[in-house]
């Protein structure tokens, strides 16, 4: 079977740890103690052929002489089903999962992993390797044992195996028959005070009944609910639960294109991002990710003290994401570098007040939440609306990023809008005449702006920054956020002109010019699905079905995706899976299904 890097990938996790598992069951990335941390398991970005004795940073169960392999997860939950057959009619299961139920009165979410092992047929034979690295890959952990357990001393992080397996056939890679379960406990250095098999089926079926009650809650399309439901259920194993921080995505360095340098450590809370992943929950009505996301907002914006916001934070509100490469990964297929931490946390990107001022405007309407706004909250609002009204026609990097080019990025304007309308609605619900009639006149003035400095008469389009001539995908997002009306004819021709120049057989990119690495390659999922809501909204309904479908059809076997689609080949590449792209999916979903009432 094929030992080549790719992104045939399935996620476990527990919203605090998560690990990403290829089809062959190995495990090749997961980082500790959190989502950023150092990857224990990163043969994802290592050449290194899994049969080198050298080999580093993977967990395997190898069935030897395998010939096939089948995978899913179990209904409903992020629990996996890896199925492999040997060539002499052999066949072994793994199921793979992180805990997470509740317990004493609260969440319990280990720092651990459960493997379960057992024949299915005849009596196959199996070598386990778990090789579990430190230091982004440069070294192989220090181990000890006992008689059921190894431990793996990782500096400030030692992981203890616990398990039924003979240690010494874990410890020598040794080949043996599997002729009963076994169970593999990977988790924090304490003594394992259960009998771990029957204490692993306790956990399974707690998860199981966790994540299955999550899914009930969901308010479903008609259509495509297989989908939605992995979509929603990865993307809350996205969300630190202790923070309330959503990454943008598990992993670092996976490169937008093959050899494109654009490589980037996505393992922090963009603010943008995560409005998008709390806009696309709250579409199936789930508030639990808003919550907790609400008070690292709330956190954050006390910390600038009504200043200046980033465009992105630590899981746990750190500031300074320094970015530097760990040189000892070649990278994905070796198409390094390996980047950790971002520079992002430097730039300028005006959008972040609308995304902060969007996220929490929902609050002060919503009557389900816990802890209702009140009227600090509106002041720290108005704050948010007062930075981006200052800075809704002033140069920063995008929601691109762009390093070296500064511009007054459409998108970013656009969003400035959104904050002051947004605090003018919230302003009037709360019976607060004057504020919002202030609120909406600086929305009305900064549209002006807008509409006059952003829409190219000679091209006859709007462009993505002020005064210039580019086309880029974020301007479908116009639509999105109500700003303007689909048939308004300015957008009509917008979006006539992100066809002729962005959509490549279904796929758009995110803009063609030349950036600070080149000519972009890859379609960009997300702006992909953003045409698909354009095209709804514009009543071009049965084209946005069309170009949906083909993007349910881009999935991988357990349905999740990247960040980007190569054009040519229809391979995914980016960093996975991407939150972005599953927003989109759900986004999608919910606006084109049929209603229920034809269910009837």
């Amino acid at each position: 079977m094929s030992t080549q890097r790719n992104l045939d990938l399935a996620v476990i996790g527990n919203c605090a740890i998560s690990a990403l598992i290829d089809r062959q069951g190995r495990y090749l990335w997961a980082c500790l103690p959190r989502f950023d941390g150092d990857p224990v398991f990163c043969a994802l970005l290592h050449a290194q052929p899994f049969d080198d004795p050298a080999a580093l940073g993977f967990f395997s169960t190898d069935l030897v002489g395998v010939t096939e392999s089948r995978q899913e997860y179990l209904r409903n939950t992020p629990v996996l089903r890896t199925e492999l057959r040997d060539d002499h009619g052999g066949a072994i299961e793994i199921l793979d999962f992180c805990p997470r139920f509740s317990q004493f009165g609260r969440t319990y979410r280990p720092q651990a992993f459960v493997r379960i092992l057992r024949p299915i047929a005849d009596t196959p034979r199996i070598r386990v390797r778990l090789r579990p690295a430190r230091n982004y890959g440069s070294a192989e952990t220090e181990r000890t044992h006992g008689s059921n357990h190894i431990r793996y001393v990782n500096g400030a992080t030692t992981m203890r195996l616990t398990t039924n397996a003979p240690i010494n056939y874990v410890l020598d890679e040794t080949e043996f028959d599997l002729e009963e379960e076994l169970v593999f406990f990977l988790g924090p250095d304490e003594p394992f005070r259960d009998e771990v098999r029957a204490k692993a089926h306790v956990m399974l079926d707690a998860t199981v009944g966790k994540w299955r009650g999550w899914v009930r809650q969901l308010a479903l399309p008609l259509e495509w609910q297989q989908a939605v439901i992995r979509a929603a259920i990865t993307l809350k194993l996205c969300q630190s639960e202790e923070t309330g921080a959503l990454i943008a995505a598990m992993t670092t360095s996976i490169p937008e294109a093959a050899d494109s340098g654009r490589n980037w450590d996505y393992r922090f809370c963009w603010l943008r991002d995560a409005y998008y992943v709390v806009q696309a929950l709250n579409r199936l009505g789930v508030v639990e990710t808003l919550e907790p996301y609400l008070a690292f907002l709330r956190n954050l914006v006390t910390d600038a003290r009504g200043g200046h916001l980033q465009p992105v934070y630590g899981i746990g509100r750190e500031a300074r994401l320094i970015e530097r490469t760990a040189d000892a990964l070649p990278g994905y297929r070796g198409m390094g570098p390996v980047r950790v931490g971002n520079q992002a946390h430097e730039h300028l990107q005006h959008d972040v007040y609308g995304q902060v001022a969007m996220s929490m405007a929902q609050a002060f309407f919503d009557e389900r939440l816990l802890r209702p706004m009140n009227e600090a909250d509106f002041v720290m609002l108005e704050r948010i609306a007062e930075r981006a009204d200052m800075l809704h026609d002033q140069p920063d990097a995008g929601l691109w990023e762009f390093r070296t080019m500064a511009r007054v990025h459409t998108y970013s304007s656009m969003m400035c809008w959104a904050a002051c309308d947004r605090v003018a609605k919230v302003a009037a619900h709360l019976g607060r005449e004057d504020r919002a009639e202030h609120w909406r006149a600086r929305a009305t003035h900064i549209r002006q702006v807008i509409l006059d400095r952003a829409w190219n008469a000679e091209a006859g389009h709007f462009t993505g920054s002020f005064g210039g001539t580019e086309l880029d995908a974020s301007l479908l997002q116009m639509l999105d956020v109500r700003f303007i009306k689909p048939d308004d004819p300015r957008m009509v021709a917008t979006i006539a002109a992100v066809e002729r120049d962005l959509v490549r057989d279904g796929h758009v990119m995110r803009y063609v010019d030349r950036d600070d690495f080149g000519h972009p390659e890859n379609a960009f999922n997300i702006c992909t699905f953003w045409y698909i809501e354009a095209l709804s909204l514009s009543g071009r309904r049965d084209e946005a079905r069309t170009v949906f479908e083909q993007m349910l059809a881009r999935r991988n076997h357990v349905g999740l995706l990247s960040e980007d689609i190569s054009i040519t080949s229809g391979e995914a590449w980016g960093n996975f899976p991407q939150t972005y792209s599953l927003v989109g999916l759900i986004n999608a979903a919910v606006m084109l299904s049929k209603p229920w009432s034809e269910a009837r």
